[in-house]
């Protein structure tokens, strides 16, 4: 039988207790959630069953079994994700009408974007921390389609990715390229091959290929090729470890296989051939319009790459 609740109103004790569940099932657990929250254990526990005690839920398993969210534990915690964002949303209105840029700015990154030295999100980043030094900065790696559905439903504010397809609902600003070229890995058969004068499916139909699973330029740039996948990855780091086995063949950025040992490691074949320009750009919505401090952001990112 379920408890009786005891939330009659929602006060800023109840949003402290809401703050603590989200991290606590973000971490998957009241002792890994320790040193995030920084408080003890079982203050974690004993805030995690005061909320229960108000809500007359039992949110989440724990014990030596582990830990688990209940049913009733993963509704609440969708729920209290709108309730925060929609109370980060409403300091922002605030903020606008005091000029005090303040709350979170959720920003998705595809990829190595930290290793392009044609990219200068660092530089964005430092001079957003000089304009708006209360802002915090939430960063999320994923897929092209994660970052562009995150962005349309509004769980990122903007979004640094490739331009794979157009997006009606969705402004972007170019801001870099990367240049991608098929490579295979030391003790690879065709490793050192001079591809100049060869056909590339002949050459390359029979060695396995690696390449992104999701609709990205990468996937492609393999189809052109005719080249059916061995293996499906998610990030750049897993395709590299793949051609590093020398057992695979996959497209990786030469940026990336010049600051990892170079020819000596990867070997392009047919890099006149088999490669692609990849352009990067800031993905936000364009209704409702970025608020004041993702458009300070966005600004900050624009400038670093002019």
């Amino acid at each position: 039988m379920a408890k009786q609740a005891n939330l009659k109103s929602l006060g800023d004790v109840d949003i402290r207790l809401l703050r603590v569940f989200v991290v606590v099932a973000a971490c998957g657990g009241v002792a890994a959630s320790e040193q995030e929250l920084n408080i003890s254990k079982s203050t974690i526990s004993r805030h995690i069953s005061d909320l229960e005690a108000r809500l007359g839920l039992r949110l989440c398993n724990r014990g030596p079994a582990g830990f688990s969210l209940t049913t009733e534990g993963t509704q609440v915690l969708e729920l209290t994700r709108d309730l925060l964002a929609g109370i980060d949303e409403f300091r922002s209105r605030v903020d606008a009408i005091q000029m005090t840029l303040t709350g979170t700015v959720r920003f998705g990154l595809y990829n190595q974007s930290s290793a392009n030295p044609n990219a200068h999100i660092e530089r964005a980043i430092a001079e957003f921390d000089k304009v708006a030094p209360n802002v915090r900065l939430e960063i999320t790696f994923d897929t092209l389609t994660a970052l562009e559905a995150s962005v349309c439903n509004g769980q990122l504010d903007l979004a640094v990715m490739p331009i794979y397809q157009p997006n009606p609902t969705l402004d972007i600003k170019h801001l870099y390229s990367e240049k991608m070229s098929l490579y295979c890995g030391k003790g690879h058969e065709v490793f050192g091959l001079d591809t100049t004068d060869l056909d590339p499916r002949k050459v390359l139909s029979p060695y396995k290929y690696a390449g992104y699973y999701f609709n990205s330029p990468n996937m492609r740039a393999g189809n052109e090729l005719h080249l059916e996948r061995a293996a499906d990855v998610k990030d750049e780091d897993a395709l590299a470890l793949l051609v590093q086995s020398g057992r695979y063949i996959g497209f990786l950025a030469d940026h990336f296989t010049e600051g990892a040992g170079g020819s000596r490691a990867y070997w392009p074949l047919f890099p006149n051939r088999a490669s692609y320009q990849v352009e990067f750009a800031a993905f936000y919505r364009s209704n409702p319009k970025p608020d004041r401090k993702t458009a300070a952001f966005l600004k900050c990112l624009f400038d670093a790459h002019a």
